[in-house]
């Protein structure tokens, strides 16, 4: 990896660099609306919809929200991953002595089971830049083949992080290929904060569109929504929002013991390992240590929420047969926090008032099967 004395400062500032450094290299994904998915987040939820939920006898709250979707569903290998990874090898390949000492021939190494990999194989890709990607054997084959595809060698290990990372660590010793981690180091912060200043522009184009005079602060968003596993992403959305008004939230799958971030969030201490199978395959992972400064210790999160699988599972399946888009179970968990916390939409209704919030919601990716699809609702 880069050497962090050579990163740049975690600040909104920052985030604005890492965009143009990237910008030529990734999609701006739209922002999408949805009438019937705002008018369902902004209706009380009916008593008996609480009935054996941890909200049982709560008076349901009546929020007003206006939601707008970011789909990096739609990115570059279908899920916003690529934006850390483009910025993580474009800042390494601006150090000091980087070509002169043979760094594309020597490239770059990961372990990752999906979009990390296919992410960095891109991006090391279109650097020239010779990848080696750390994959489980129990990796999904068709992600195994995009990584292959894009041009990456292949290493397999075994499914714990002390296998993947004791295989990466013998890569590195035999090719002296540089590190590119998944989330824990600010140069993957900064480049997936750059979604982050996407959506707070587009939303303000799209209200300005259709409305000269909507005002809703700087962003036209009072506030966005993300997933948050080992927390890049949501660490780097929330330095995209520093300064700026817009309050930033994190959503987790509560199973197994996967809202690691809350807890931590709620106690003041980070934890430091998960062990879950959540559906939510994608938020399987504990809250880095970088990431965990700016969320918790810089306070620049407002909050943690986070949902059920069957919530997870409604949530999803509103997306796709409301609005026709494909998301795969990670990304729907934001949306599960809007539809179905009390503690969120009460919060909500208590702050947004009669004129309600504007909430972006981000959808992180798309890459589900469709007999992944199928199985979630055999039932």
């Amino acid at each position: 990896m880069a050497d962090i004395s050579t990163t740049l400062p975690l600040s909104r500032s920052s985030v604005l660099s890492a965009h143009e450094l990237i910008k030529a290299h990734i999609y701006r994904t739209p922002v999408l609306t949805n009438t019937t998915l705002s008018t369902l987040a902004s209706t009380p939820q009916s008593p008996d919809d609480l009935q054996g939920t941890r909200f049982e006898g709560r008076t349901p709250a009546r929020p007003k929200m206006r939601l707008w979707f970011k789909c990096e569903n739609l990115q570059r290998v279908g899920a916003f991953k690529v934006r850390g990874a483009f910025h993580a090898l474009g800042r390494l390949t601006m150090e000091e002595g980087w070509a002169e000492g043979g760094g594309k021939e020597r490239g770059v190494v990961t372990h990752s089971s999906g979009n990390h990999a296919q992410a960095l194989a891109l991006a090391a890709r279109e650097s020239c830049v010779r990848a080696h990607i750390v994959m489980p054997t129990v990796s999904v084959p068709q992600k195994v083949a995009a990584t292959r595809g894009y041009g990456a060698a292949v290493y397999f290990s075994g499914s714990t992080s002390v296998e993947r990372e004791a295989v990466a660590d013998r890569v590195i010793s035999e090719t002296g290929a540089r590190l590119v981690p998944p989330y824990d180091h600010p140069d993957i912060m900064l480049g997936q904060g750059t979604m982050g200043i996407e959506l707070q522009e587009q939303v303000a184009e799209l209200k300005a569109r259709t409305d000269p005079y909507a005002s809703a602060g700087t962003a036209g968003l009072d506030a966005i929504v993300a997933p948050c596993g080992g927390g890049g992403m949501l660490s780097g959305v929330a330095l995209s929002a520093e300064g700026t008004g817009v309050r930033v939230f994190g959503a987790e799958p509560s199973f197994q013991g996967a809202d690691d971030g809350k807890r931590g969030f709620e106690s003041g201490r980070r934890v430091e390992a998960v062990s879950s199978l959540t559906l939510a395959d994608g938020l399987r992972t504990p809250v880095g240590e970088w990431p965990w400064k700016v969320i918790y210790e810089r306070r620049l999160v407002s909050g943690m929420y986070s949902v059920t699988e069957e919530e997870i599972k409604k949530a999803m399946r509103l997306v796709l047969e409301r609005m026709k888009v494909v998301v795969k179970p990670s990304a729907c968990v934001g949306l599960a926090v809007a539809l179905f916390d009390e503690d969120f939409r009460a919060m909500v209704e208590r702050e947004g008032g009669d004129t309600g919030w504007d909430l972006g919601v981000v959808f992180s990716g798309g890459n589900v099967g469709v007999d992944a699809i199928g199985s979630l609702f055999a039932e």
